[in-house]
């Protein structure tokens, strides 16, 4: 890997930044300062300092982002803000990417990830991973809509699988549904079908992984590789 690829994947600086910071001397490799951004490294043996300070190579980055409204899950976008401008300067990279998306107006739980590989595997319909919402409604929610729900909901052309859906005790406007695909506005669809409006949308997991109740919306955390594979877990809800 060149140099300069990788201080900037390291969020060391831009490619232009990190060629002025190699040239004026601040930059060593195992120890010896060097002048061109171009030459090549092992990220994973050699010794990486920039001021004397060690530049730790991290291979894939996974962030645990609590997603705010109003919020485009996107990597840039030249009118709106998206979620990677969220991300304070020690975690941005260059590389990172969404892995799937949630609507403009909905809040929650959202991965960050540069693994390619982790992407895709969440987001194949063959992987059913289950996702859990708190959706909000102009309606309260009804036990015939429970049933709807786990039967699979047909309306018109929209065909969605079975899913799980529970009524709050306390408010029946409010409501959980856990299901297994990805299509488009496909909460809000499927309780379109049963005559109610999603008012406001909140993804709450992606199988096992829950959103730290600790962050607040625009908040962002690392997960070690542990903790990013429990998406691919059955979660607790899931009977």
């Amino acid at each position: 890997m060149r140099l300069d690829k990788f201080l900037s994947n390291e969020n060391i600086g831009s490619r232009k930044a990190v060629g002025t910071l190699v040239r004026s001397g601040a930059v060593a490799v195992n120890g010896q300062a060097v002048r061109k951004s171009d030459i090549q490294i092992d990220p994973e043996k050699d010794e990486i300092t920039v001021n004397g300070k060690p530049v730790r190579y991290s291979a894939f980055v996974y962030i645990m982002l609590y997603k705010p409204s109003g919020v485009l899950t996107a990597t840039r976008d030249s009118r709106a803000e998206t979620v990677l401008d969220l991300l304070p300067p020690e975690l941005k990279r260059r590389d990172l990417f969404p892995a799937g998306r949630l609507d403009k107006d909905t809040t929650g739980l959202l991965v960050l990830t540069n693994d390619g590989e982790y992407a895709h595997r969440m987001l194949a319909p063959k992987s059913h991973v289950w996702k859990r919402y708190r959706a909000t409604l102009d309606l309260p929610a009804e036990e015939s809509d429970i049933a709807r729900f786990a039967a699979g909901i047909k309306s018109g052309e929209n065909e969605f699988a079975p899913a799980v859906l529970e009524i709050s005790k306390d408010d029946p406007h409010i409501a959980w549904t856990e299901i297994r695909e990805g299509k488009f506005h496909q909460v809000k669809r499927m309780f379109s079908a049963c005559g109610k409006t999603v008012t406001a949308l909140h993804r709450e997991s992606i199988g096992a992984l829950t959103l730290d109740p600790t962050l607040t919306p625009g908040e962002a955390k690392i997960l070690d590789p542990s903790a990013a594979a429990l998406v691919f877990e059955k979660p607790a809800q899931i009977i």
